[in-house]
């Protein structure tokens, strides 16, 4: 079948030009010369024997043409690069991509990366925060830290979290409660994907009255610290998480009983049989600095 399109060059310098709405940024994206992109769209306006922007003095506007032709456009590049990624995968990039919960990349991943950094300034690194534990995309990933009380049995896992649990306020709200029975008065602030979380600690603490369903649902644990540290809640704290609030005072615990719960973070490994180097040099690092740590909570806590 024989199809009538503009070459493709033409139609990545439109998109590109329309999204941003400059040929100088198009030029960038496209690695070109603002000339270039000019020349490519100039082409394919010819071509089309419609104009598809309005060139001001120091601006571009779509024309009506212009307008409903870009998600045309846009919608045939994406699934071009979809089909061109299932059937010969996504070119990996040199730096070593890895995804991270946003809460543990914030709290507990970024204190201690400048070692592996110090380490090894040769290695580029590319962190990617996430919210939601998706899937492993081992395509567009090298590694990935997801929560959960086990790591994919189709996945090689290192455990890097043994978590436990306690709420957490600003100083302010602390002062007001004397036992746990206290909490059914104040706002609780649940993290959703986390299937351990206030039931347990509330059984653990035999509070009776207090129901843990209500309250306030946050989508990370980022949020709902800031929300407790402003007095508009209690957070439901884990040791990996919480630690550098706890430091700096603007959190603090308002009972003593911490509960150990099954999740916790684990890295994962690509099931490859030839894994990237990178990838196994930053394993192995993080693996000592989780064990070492171990260790030396180990050793404070029989003296």
């Amino acid at each position: 079948m024989i199809r009538d399109l503009p070459p493709l060059t033409w139609l990545r310098a439109f998109e590109a030009a329309a999204r941003t709405l400059s040929f100088t940024e198009a030029g960038r994206e496209l690695h070109v010369t603002q000339a270039a992109v000019s020349k490519h769209v100039k082409s394919l306006e010819f071509y089309l024997h419609h104009q598809l922007f309005n060139r001001r003095p120091r601006s571009l506007e779509l024309t009506k043409s212009g307008e409903a032709y870009l998600p045309k456009v846009q919608d045939a590049l994406d699934r071009l690069a979809i089909g061109t990624r299932e059937v010969f995968g996504r070119r990996r990039s040199q730096a070593l991509t890895i995804r991270c919960a946003v809460s543990l990349a914030v709290n507990w991943l970024a204190p201690k990366l400048p070692d592996f950094l110090n380490l090894h300034p040769d290695k580029p690194v590319r962190i990617l925060s996430s919210v939601w534990s998706d899937p492993f995309d081992t395509e567009a990933f090298d590694l990935d830290i997801q929560y959960g009380a086990t790591a994919p049995k189709d996945l090689r896992g290192h455990r890097l979290t043994w978590e436990r649990i306690s709420p957490l306020c600003s100083p302010a709200v602390a002062s007001r409660l004397r036992e746990p029975a206290d909490l059914r008065n104040e706002r609780l602030l649940h993290v959703l994907g986390y299937q351990e979380g206030w039931g347990i600690w509330l059984n653990a603490a035999k509070a009776s009255g207090v129901d843990p369903g209500q309250g306030l649902q946050l989508d990370t644990s980022l949020l709902a610290f800031e929300l407790a540290a402003e007095g508009a809640g209690i957070a439901l704290g884990r040791t990996s998480l919480a630690e550098r609030e706890r430091a700096s005072g603007r959190l603090v615990a308002p009972f003593d009983l911490e509960v150990p719960i099954n999740e916790g973070f684990h890295l994962l490994e690509p099931p490859a049989s030839n894994p990237r180097p990178d990838a196994q040099v930053f394993t192995r690092w993080i693996t000592e600095k989780v064990a070492a740590s171990r260790k030396g909570s180990e050793e404070l806590s029989n003296l």
